[in-house]
This record gives structure tokens, C-alpha cells and sequence, in this order.
């Protein structure tokens, strides 16, 4: 299977988390030893927003202030990249078609954000499309999609099961933002609808989820 698998700074970067990121490591290295072609691409989380806001208070313009964003990403993709060895690419790729380059030479992918103006989940819907992918699983602080914001309504139900549209309907941001934070951002929807790439929602506090999402069991929300 081609896999591309989207982990949320979220999830690994908002606190730190290392213990967190040694599963993570271990997921990708059995992913691999079960056959498939796996792309990663990480989100800077907290830390990338902190750094944004600073940005802002020095009065540098969107565009500044999301490159400063992309390179933390990137700093928490080198820490796959060094632990996982001469199982993924050495050098991150800085655009789709080096990371097609690394996937066909046999490497596990690892990277993060690609240039201003678009989110890590765009990254990785590109990415999806460009390799052809199966799947794409986003690992995140959520148990899946809800019907409203859980962090912000006591009754959100989550949903097991979406289409694009639906998904469409329920978004806050309707466009990219430095920092935006939702469940998977308007333009990778776009993309991942016309590509016809199957995604899949899953908490990604526990990294086996992705592992059962791979595996075609019920797990977090499927949008297709």
C-alpha cells in the first residue's frame, strides 16, 4: 500500500513529546517491514504557532511568519529522519517531487512543510496525490471528525463516516490561515476530493490506531 500518514504537531510537538515520537518510530519501521510505501509529513504544533506569533510582533508579513513555521516543522521531521536512519531519506524533501524521488528509491519519506501559503495537511494531500497514494491517515488530538468543535461544545458527536462535502459544511476556516488549526484544512479537502484519495481521522495519542486504520478496521472517522 502507498501510505501517507500526517502526524500532528498536536500530537508529537504540543507539549514535546519524545517518548510519543520513539512509537511513532517503531510504527513506521513495521509499516516497512509489512511492505508498504510510506510518506510522513509532521506538523510543527505548538511551538511552530509560538514561533509565528513572534513573528507577528515583529511585524513580519504572513508569508515570513509561515516560513518560520515550515522550518520548526522541519526540525521535528530531522528527529524521524536521525532516528529512523537508512530506513528514510537523509535529507528532507523540500518539494513533492523529491519526496516521489526518496519513495521510489525505497525510503520511508519524512518531512514537514513545504512553502508559505500552505498547511502541512495540504503538504501531505499533495504528496497523496502526486505518489498515487491509497491512503492517507492523519494522526491527530482528535478521536476523529465531530459535528462541531469538541474543545469548544460538550455535545459534539463524533462521525464515523463522511464525504468531502459534508466535511466542507462543517468547517470554521473556509481558507488558509498562518497557524490555522482545524480537523484538516479547506485546500487539502480539495485536493484529496478530486485525487479520490481515501482518508482516515485517527487519535494519534496512540500510534496502533494508525496501524488499525491501515489494516481496514473501524477506527476514527473515514472520509471519502
Amino acid at each position: 500500500m502507498k501510505l501517507v500518514l500526517r502526524i500532528g504537531g498536536s500530537v508529537v510537538a504540543s507539549p514535546i513529546n519524545p517518548k510519543l515520537i520513539l512509537e511513532y518510530v517503531e510504527l513506521l519501521r513495521k509499516l516497512k517491514r509489512q511492505g508498504h510505501e510510506i510518506v510522513v509529513v509532521i506538523g510543527g504544533g505548538s511551538l511552530a504557532r509560538k514561533f509565528i506569533t513572534i513573528a507577528k510582533k515583529l511585524g513580519l508579513k504572513e508569508r515570513d511568519q509561515d516560513e518560520v513555521a515550515i522550518t520548526v516543522s522541519r526540525l521535528f521531521a530531522q528527529l524521524f529522519v536521525k532516528k529512523l536512519r537508512a530506513l528514510s531519506c537523509q535529507n528532507i524533501p523540500t518539494t513533492t517531487v523529491q519526496a516521489t524521488r526518496s519513495l521510489k528509491d525505497g525510503k520511508i519519506v519524512i518531512m514537514g512543510g513545504l512553502k508559505p501559503g500552505i498547511t502541512t495537511d495540504t503538504v501531505a494531500a499533495l504528496v497523496a496525490e502526486k505518489i498515487g497514494a491509497d491512503m492517507l491517515v492523519k494522526a491527530t488530538d482528535q478521536e476523529g471528525v465531530y459535528d462541531k468543535d469538541p474543545r469548544k461544545h460538550k455535545d459534539a458527536v463524533k462521525l464515523d463516516n463522511l464525504s468531502f462535502e459534508d466535511l466542507t459544511r462543517i468547517f470554521e476556516l473556509d481558507k488558509h490561515e498562518a497557524g490555522i488549526h482545524q480537523i484538516l484544512d479547506p485546500e487539502a479537502v480539495k485536493i484529496l476530493k478530486r485525487s479520490h484519495v481515501k482518508v482516515v481521522i485517527v487519535d494519534g495519542f496512540n500510534p496502533n490506531n494508525v496501524l488499525l486504520a491501515v489494516k481496514g478496521k473501524r477506527i476514527g472517522t473515514l472520509i471519502s
